[in-house]
């Protein structure tokens, strides 16, 4: 068991290794420059539309664009914002955060192409929902069914037996007993029947918890690292000096850190981002194809935004709130070292811990409804409508059993099973590339010649 433990953890190193991050990252480099820096350039537009009142009216789609925006955001601001962040920072130094923000802006661009060919190519099933995702662009788009059953399966996988069910379950529990002192066992049962009241609703129920809750938890997050930042406002400017110096220098040793290289500072740091933001990952399109949308640009634009909110905006404030309080120089590490950061940060030994825990059951909790939803889509892919309600079934199932299960090898696997689904995932957006420039480029040279003929 050792041996085959041992050969999984090289597999899944070498998958989370330099070839996928460069593959993830230069995608995200390519579509930047191929479409004129439009993270940069519509940034504002995006923002916008994100906030601007929604007028579906007869749209084809499931749900507003908002709330297929707050789906995806549902699964990947999660641990990876609070445990993730930390990880790397330990790992990497200071500097591993100004590399989470390049991998951020250049995965923009790839959610953008990403989520604009998931409306462009979704589909309709036989109740009348839309389709669409990875699978369906790698099989219309492309032409390749075999890439598209290969994503579907690695999809689910992940849904079922990774980021959707055990990290998320354990998070959950942990937070529960440690903070509020309740068994693990009450806990999970609390926990199988929320998530079986919110799935078996469908998108529509999904996606109406995740309105509310994920803009709610993030404002709540964001205004408790505010509140540690503030209090340490006059070392701000070192923090970000020392973020940047570190990002190309080694760190040196201090306090409990061991010291890192700038090689380390920079896998971590990326490695990290993509884990958190699933750019390139091909999870956030599933969501992204339920909108209510006669614009495959425009839900790029809106897709677009939620790398932004969630490594530009949430991964930085943890990062700073662990840097200004020199928790990462300590001996703690992943949810402890937070707990630790907002401990100091709000000079209060009870409360910064409660508030790491409240964010991390309800970051999990959204985590494991976004998720079950991307799983639903690759079941219905793979076998038809049929199957959702036995996938639900299973899928509760296993998070009821996520409290008792303690397998690293199961961490393993679907750490590499989410690798996985970035690879036939990206060779569709490289297939594709051409139809994400000119579906862009046609937008907004309809825009422009719009806005002349009103002037």
């Amino acid at each position: 068991m050792t041996n085959l433990q041992s050969l999984l953890q090289s597999i899944d190193s070498f998958i989370w290794g330099p070839p996928l991050l460069v593959l993830l990252v230069g995608t995200g480099i390519y579509f930047t420059f191929r479409l004129g820096l439009l993270q940069f350039r519509h940034l504002p537009t995006a923002l916008k539309m994100v906030f601007s009142r929604d007028k579906s009216g007869n749209k084809q789609g499931d749900v507003s664009s908002f709330a297929a925006l707050c789906t995806a955001l549902s699964a990947t601001i999660g641990t990876g914002n609070i445990v993730g962040v930390a990880t790397a920072i330990k790992l990497g130094g200071p500097g591993a955060l100004f590399w989470m923000w390049l991998a951020a802006v250049f995965g923009m661009a790839t959610k953008y192409a990403e989520c604009l060919l998931a409306v462009k190519y979704r589909k309709v099933d036989e109740n009348g929902q839309m389709l669409g995702g990875p699978m369906y662009y790698l099989q219309y788009g492309v032409g390749s069914k075999a890439l598209a059953v290969l994503f579907a399966v690695f999809a689910l996988g992940v849904a079922c037996f990774g980021i959707g069910t055990f990290p998320q379950v354990n998070a959950i529990l942990d937070a529960s007993h440690i903070s509020f002192g309740v068994s693990r066992e009450v806990s999970a049962v609390v926990l199988t029947l929320l998530v079986a009241f919110v799935t078996i609703g469908g998108i529509q129920s999904i996606a109406k918890v995740a309105g509310k809750v994920v803009p709610t938890m993030a404002v709540f997050y964001v205004i408790a690292c505010m509140s540690v930042i503030i209090s340490n406002a006059d070392q701000l400017v070192n923090a970000i000096d020392l973020v940047i110096t570190s990002a190309f220098s080694s760190t040196a040793a201090t306090g409990g850190f061991v010291g890192a290289s700038i090689m380390l500072a920079i896998q971590s740091g990326i490695a990290r981002g993509v884990f958190s933001n699933e750019s390139g990952l091909g999870s956030a399109p599933m969501a992204a194809a339920a909108a209510k949308t006669d614009s495959c640009v425009k839900q790029g634009l809106i897709s677009m935004t939620g790398t932004f909110f969630d490594t530009i905006i949430i991964c930085t404030m943890t990062g700073l709130a662990l840097i200004l309080t020199g928790a990462w120089q300590t001996d703690l590490a992943g949810a402890a070292m937070t707990t630790h950061a907002f401990a100091v940060g709000l000079n209060a030994a009870t409360l910064g811990p409660m508030l790491v825990s409240i964010g991390l059951m309800f970051f999990a909790f959204t985590t494991i409804l976004g998720w079950n939803y991307y799983g639903e889509r690759c079941v219905v892919f793979l076998m038809g409508t049929k199957a959702v309600l036995p996938y639900k079934i299973i899928f509760i199932a296993l998070v009821a059993s996520g409290a008792f299960l303690h397998l690293d090898m199961i961490w393993i696997i679907a750490d590499i099973v989410n690798g996985l689904m970035a690879v036939p995932n990206l060779i569709g957006l490289i297939a594709l590339r051409h139809v994400v420039a000119e579906e862009t480029k046609n937008y907004f040279q309809t825009q422009l010649n719009y806005s002349q003929a009103r002037a």
